[in-house]
């Protein structure tokens, strides 16, 4: 998981930033140097229109920026970006979106086809870019990524990942406390906050150069891509994909499901609330499960007895008409559980499997929960021992740069090709693998 974006989330803002202008002669001047952990200048925090679209064609045309943001998302529909942190060219500013009155010039820019966008742990950076543009980024490097692609470290923490890469330790003090919707923003605060993007530069050109005297430049170029892919696609699910349960349900069920799901994102948004706060999935579940007719059988559990839902039991038990009103060649598909196989030697194959992939995953200095989860390596069981279907997709181990480090060795190790021993208990690899 990403690192903490420090807020305590307080409904106040407090007053609004006024940055220092800079002198109109500064010309893209020196804020805060890139990598120097230096206090931030007093005009570090961009609240101008103008001044901002001008930073944002300097990052433009140096090709290259890192990006970070602190938000809060506890209590309202959507995250609420709070504060935006860059770093280019030897530049690191903050932009305040409360000040700015348009951040299409960044979106643009992160979504183009020629700008390098580098973060860490950039899930909610994607994130915000999808909702503002409907886009996905084109050229986004995470760092957190790339270094679980040259040592076994993944998730590492930011400050963690600094010290380790360019061994500059975290200045003492936190702000993980911080309201970020407050203003003004103490010096602390700023500072604090643009720490996180001023070191991704430097950051990643030492992990590519690491990664390409590995040969594993495009390891990591598919990586960024698959992580852009997986949230873009996410993003577009509809609400009931979200529901955790969902394979619980029949066809009927789910399409219940569907129409309280999409009723409760349209209350939640109405009333800017996380949707989860209008209903939980557990819920939402037990709803389309139940298909309560009247407003004494919805309310009658004792997590449903609420007056918010009592006030919206209509809308509700509308819903739940109109989901068992859908016609039977519409229904939705059940949804297959994921989870452990019920097939006992899939789940015994795919264990044995782990530990190769572990031993494989030291030897080359590659973190095992990017290289494949045990969801993984039991759908290249099945796969391989069905006889390697063809329509049926091709499970990730079996594709890309994990083939080529592990693939082939695991479905050699599942045909009796290979035999794995144990070979020295005092080494750094102690398993070793031969051919039968």
């Amino acid at each position: 998981m990403p690192r903490s974006r420090r807020s305590s989330r307080s409904d106040s803002r407090g007053d609004s930033a006024r940055g220092a202008s800079r002198s109109s002669g500064s010309g893209g001047g020196f804020r805060r140097g890139a990598g120097t952990g230096g206090p931030a200048d007093e005009d570090a925090l961009i609240t101008d229109q103008a001044e901002f679209d001008d930073f944002c064609q300097r990052a433009r045309d140096a090709r290259l920026v890192a990006f970070d943001t602190e938000f809060v998302s506890e209590s309202t529909y959507r995250p609420e970006l709070c504060l935006m942190q860059f770093s280019s060219a030897g530049e690191t500013v903050g932009a305040d979106p409360f000040e700015l009155t348009d951040l299409t010039p960044w979106w643009d820019l992160m979504t183009d086809d020629r700008t390098t966008v580098i973060v860490h742990g950039g899930q909610a950076e994607v994130k915000f870019c999808l909702e503002a543009t409907g886009q996905a980024p084109r050229r986004l490097v995470d760092v957190q990524l790339a270094e679980g692609l040259r040592s076994t470290s993944y998730p590492l923490g930011y400050d963690a990942l600094v010290q380790r890469v360019l061994n500059v330790r975290a200045p003492k003090g936190s702000q993980t406390r911080t309201d970020w919707r407050r203003r003004p923003l103490s010096a602390d605060q700023l500072s604090y906050a643009l720490r996180d993007a001023e070191f991704l530069p430097k950051i990643w050109e030492i992990q590519r150069k690491d990664l390409q005297q590995r040969g594993r430049t495009s390891w990591a170029a598919a990586e960024f891509v698959r992580f852009v892919r997986n949230l873009a696609e996410d993003h577009r699910r509809e609400p009931h994909e979200r529901l955790s349960g969902l394979s619980k349900l029949s066809r009927r069920d789910l399409a219940v499901a569907k129409e309280v799901a999409l009723w409760r994102q349209a209350e939640a948004e109405e009333k800017n609330r996380p949707v989860r706060r209008i209903l939980r999935d557990d819920l939402v579940i037990d709803l389309a499960k139940r298909q309560p007719e009247t407003e004494e059988q919805l309310t009658a559990p004792r997590d449903m007895n609420r007056g918010d839902i009592r006030r919206s039991a209509e809308e509700i038990l509308a819903a739940i008409e109109r989901g068992k009103l859908v016609p039977e060649e519409e229904l939705p598909q059940r949804v297959r559980r994921e989870g452990p196989d019920k097939n006992p030697d899939e789940h015994v194959l795919g264990q044995l499997l782990g530990i190769a992939l572990s031993s494989l995953c030291n030897e080359h200095e590659v973190a095992r929960t990017i290289a494949g989860t045990a969801k993984d390596l039991r759908e290249l069981v099945r796969w391989h021992t069905a006889g390697r279907p063809e329509g049926v997709e091709v499970p990730l181990l079996a594709t890309g740069w994990r083939k080529e480090l592990c693939g082939q060795l695991l479905t050699d190790l599942l045909d009796g090709e290979i035999a794995m021993r144990v070979a020295d208990t005092k080494g750094d690899h102690p398993l070793s693998f031969e051919k039968s």
